[in-house]
């Protein structure tokens, strides 16, 4: 999968790219070849350390605090990572946003559990760095569920579409208020920026000439 040279002002202007977006959108894999194409760091979730998640996905409602508790600070660790000297020498590229740790709070635990949780999440979230520029991938739960079932992760397979449609309404919650880094949406039903070649040169073109707070790219619009 080579592409063209990325453009040398996507990684002058964004020093630090999210890539972010519901289960089975394609976070990781693009934020792989992102990385690759740009010579960045790759920071990368590590949802396969959480030894709560499989136990998640079985009894949502019985191990969905200890599992957002194990992100959190799992995911603080990680940030703190970005402040060691010479990582953004090179740039960073990551899978996900710190302030998606809370959106999936929300969604997921109790009102009790969530009054305790934003205690804590308040006490760690000022310290964390704001990326520069945010990109939002977006698939409808009916797409996002065939992708997970084509992956075949087994303790993913229990995921409903009526799920997936609360995290994807969630996203859309959480970026029409979001007031940090800009943020450029980009529909992926009918694009694949991480398979082909074409479609991943025409989304560095867009983020290269992105300017602004928002935008977003929909090739069926």
């Amino acid at each position: 999968m080579n592409a063209a040279p990325a453009p040398a002002q996507l990684s002058d202007r964004f020093r630090h790219i999210v890539i972010e977006g519901p289960i089975g959108v394609g976070k990781s894999s693009l934020a792989r070849r992102l990385a690759e194409q740009l010579g960045a760091e790759l920071l990368l979730e590590k949802a396969d350390d959480n030894p709560f998640l499989e136990r998640f996905y079985d009894d949502r409602f019985g191990y969905a605090f200890q599992t957002q508790l194990f992100f959190l600070f799992q995911r603080v660790k990680q940030m703190q990572t970005l402040s060691q000297q010479g990582m953004f020498s090179r740039g960073v590229v990551s899978d996900f946003l710190f302030a998606k740790d809370a959106l999936f709070a929300r969604l997921n635990l109790s009102d009790e559990e969530y009054r305790l949780y934003a205690q804590m999440y308040a006490q760690v979230a000022p310290s964390v760095p704001e990326p520069d520029l945010i990109v939002w991938l977006q698939a409808t739960p009916a797409t996002l569920l065939q992708r997970i079932q084509q992956r075949g992760i087994a303790m993913e397979q229990g995921i409903g579409e009526d799920y997936l449609q609360r995290l994807c309404d969630a996203y859309v919650e959480h970026f029409h208020s979001h007031a940090g880094a800009p943020v450029f949406g980009v529909v992926t039903e009918r694009f694949n920026p991480v398979d082909n070649n074409a479609d991943f040169d025409l989304l560095l073109d867009k983020l290269s000439t992105f300017e602004g707070r928002r935008g977003i790219y929909d090739p069926a619009a």
